[in-house]
């Protein structure tokens, strides 16, 4: 049986640098220190969260992403706001927190259509240049597994202060193509749990945005 759980954030945390997962995620002896960015990000969820399931009024500070959400909320079928799924290591739907879990991802909303289904993931960047639709595609294929009457997802990267929505379509049949490359990807993470080598992996966050300071490659203040 697998030894790892995994997420779509945490592998790829993992793949930006194997050390600073270990520190993070396993030996758990630093933390990444709490951002504004973050907790912005934390902020805008909960409302359209709110908004969407309970029709909650958006803050006035906020309203500009009010046609997007409400564009959403009129959509019909039945809509599942953060809704936590989990998947076994032989793609079984499980509960998030069961114990035989080996993925864990959370759709900010789903919307269930018969046999489509739509899924949502809010974004507060002010562009959508970079948008990335993996984690989409990951959440499409757990779609798959929990709700087996839907065999096809629209998806889209809600980019609510641009003004923008990035589309992708997933169905049901790609599903055996679309799992080999994340087992690819999960198989190097779990060769680094079995054989307790995490190699660190220089990259932008080495410029004093990691918390592992005691890296020989952290270009950060390390007695600040």
């Amino acid at each position: 049986m697998s030894k790892v759980v995994w997420s779509y954030s945490s592998l790829a945390l993992y793949q930006q640098c194997p050390k600073k997962y270990y520190h993070l995620k396993v030996a758990k002896d630093v933390k990444d220190p709490p951002s504004e960015a973050i907790a912005f990000g934390n902020e805008i969820h909960k409302i359209a969260e709110n908004y969407v399931s309970k029709g909650t009024p958006i803050p006035e500070k906020h309203k500009q992403i009010e046609p997007a959400l409400e564009a959403l909320r009129a959509m019909s079928g039945e809509k599942l706001c953060e809704n936590k799924l989990g998947l076994t290591a032989d793609l079984k739907p499980c509960g998030f927190f069961d114990r035989g879990v080996w993925w864990r991802g959370i759709a900010d909303l789903i919307i269930l259509q018969d046999d489509v289904a739509l899924t949502v993931d809010y974004k507060t960047g002010k562009s959508s240049k970079y948008a990335d639709m993996k984690q989409l595609e990951l959440l499409s294929l757990a779609i798959f597994k929990h709700f087996p009457q839907v065999k096809k997802v629209k998806a889209g990267l809600a980019f609510l202060f641009a003004d923008d929505f990035v589309r992708a379509e997933f169905h049901v049949d790609q599903q055996k193509t679309l799992w080999g490359s994340w087992f690819s990807d999960v198989g190097q993470l779990e060769q680094s749990i079995q054989s307790e080598v995490w190699n660190a992996k220089p990259n932008f966050t080495c410029r004093g945005y990691c918390p592992v300071v005691e890296c020989v490659h952290n270009q950060g203040d390390r007695n600040g």
